[in-house]
C-alpha cells in the first residue's frame, strides 16, 4: 500500500505564501492599553517594576492620550491611584475621583477613544481588599462582606458611567457583582453601557508589579477567598456562565499566559467577546529578560499575542500595546 506525500512545505515556501494561509493575526484593533492616573501636578513617574509604564497626573495625561490615538489604539483601561484612602474606598465612587476626572478629560481630548473603567475598591481602600471588610475584634478576625461591597461597587460603576466611561470593567470577583452593577446602571439610565466582566480572575502570583503600580497590596490576608484557585479550570466555566446570566457583555480571563487552556474552554463554549489580560508580571518578566539580552522582546511579545488569539481571545489588554503597534507598522 502506498500513501500520498503531503507537501505542506509548499505553503511555507515564501513570506507571501505564509501570510496568505496564516490562521491568526494580531492587529491594532485587538488591543486595549492600560493607563494609571493619579493626583498631583507634573507627575510622570515610571513604575519601578514595570519599565516603560508610568503614573500620570491629569496635567500630563493628555500627551499620553494623544500618542495612543496617533497609534490607532481604540481603547484604554483606566486605573486610578488616589491621593487618600479609607476603609470603604469612597474615592472610587466620588464624582470627582481620579478615574472620573480622567475620564471626562479623555472624552474631551479624544471623543472616539473608548474608555474602559476598572471598577474595584482595592486601590481606594486603606486595607487593600476589593470590598468592605468587617473586623471582629473579639475573635481577632477580618473578612470581606459580599453584599455591602456590591452596593459600593455599583455606586462606583454608575459614577464612572456618569463621567463618560464607555465600558465598565468590574474586577472585584464578589458574588453577584455583574447583576448588581447591571441593575444599577440600568436604573441610572445607562442601559447602553456594556460590562466587561473579569469573569475568570485567578488568585495569581502574576499580579505583583500591578500592585506596586496601583498601591493595592492587601494590608492583611490575601484575596484567595474571592479570587479563583489557579488549580481549577472547570470552575471557570461556572463563573463565566453565572456572569452571562447576570448580564455580562464581555468575558475576561486574567491572567492570560498561564491560562490559555481556560481561554480555549470559554471560546469553545460561549460566543461573547473574549478578553485576555496580559498582566503585569507577564510584561515585566519579558522586559527584564530583554534588558539582559536573553530574549528578542519583539519576537517573544508578538508570538505571545498570536498565542492569545489562537487560544480564542478577541481582545487583548496589554502594557505592550504601543510597542506592538509600532512593530506591526515597521
Amino acid at each position: 500500500m502506498s500513501f500520498p506525500i503531503v507537501r505542506n512545505r509548499r505553503l511555507r515556501a515564501s513570506a507571501a505564501m505564509r501570510n496568505l494561509v496564516r490562521e491568526h493575526a494580531v492587529s491594532v484593533n485587538d488591543l486595549i492599553y492600560p493607563i494609571f492616573v493619579t493626583h498631583g501636578a507634573n507627575v510622570l513617574n515610571e513604575i519601578p517594576s514595570m519599565p516603560g509604564v508610568y503614573h500620570y497626573s491629569l496635567d500630563r495625561l493628555e500627551e499620553e492620550i494623544r500618542e495612543v490615538v496617533s497609534l490607532g489604539i481604540q481603547a484604554v483601561l483606566l486605573f486610578g491611584v488616589p491621593h487618600e484612602k479609607d476603609a470603604h474606598g469612597s474615592s472610587a465612587y466620588d464624582p470627582n475621583g481620579i478615574v472620573q476626572q480622567a475620564t471626562r478629560r479623555i472624552k474631551q481630548w479624544a471623543p472616539d477613544l473608548l474608555v474602559v473603567a476598572d471598577t474595584c475598591l482595592c486601590q481606594f481602600t486603606d486595607h487593600g481588599h476589593c470590598g468592605v471588610v468587617h473586623v471582629d475584634q473579639a475573635k481577632g478576625t477580618a473578612d470581606v462582606r459580599n453584599d455591602p461591597s456590591l452596593e459600593l461597587l455599583t455606586k462606583a460603576a454608575v459614577s464612572q458611567a456618569e463621567a463618560g466611561a464607555d465600558i465598565i470593567a468590574p474586577s472585584n470577583m464578589m458574588d453577584g457583582f455583574v447583576y448588581a452593577i447591571r441593575q444599577g446602571l440600568d436604573a441610572a439610565g445607562y442601559e447602553h453601557v456594556p460590562i466587561m466582566s473579569y469573569s475568570v480572575k485567578y488568585a495569581s502570583s502574576f499580579y505583583g508589579p500591578f500592585r506596586d503600580a496601583a498601591h493595592s497590596t492587601p494590608q492583611f490576608g490575601d484575596r484567595r477567598t474571592y479570587q479563583m484557585d489557579p488549580a481549577n479550570a472547570r470552575e471557570a466555566l461556572r463563573e463565566a456562565e453565572s456572569d452571562i446570566a447576570e448580564g455580562a457583555d464581555f468575558l475576561m480571563v486574567k491572567p492570560a499566559l498561564a491560562y490559555m487552556d481556560v481561554l480555549r474552554m470559554l471560546r469553545d463554549r460561549y460566543d461573547l467577546p473574549l478578553v485576555a489580560y496580559n498582566v503585569s508580571a507577564e510584561y515585566s518578566m519579558v522586559k527584564a529578560a530583554a534588558a539582559q539580552g536573553w530574549i528578542d522582546e519583539r519576537s517573544i511579545v508578538l508570538e505571545t499575542m498570536v498565542g492569545f488569539k489562537r487560544a480564542g481571545a478577541d481582545l487583548i489588554i496589554t502594557y505592550f500595546a504601543k510597542d506592538i503597534v509600532r512593530w506591526l507598522q515597521a
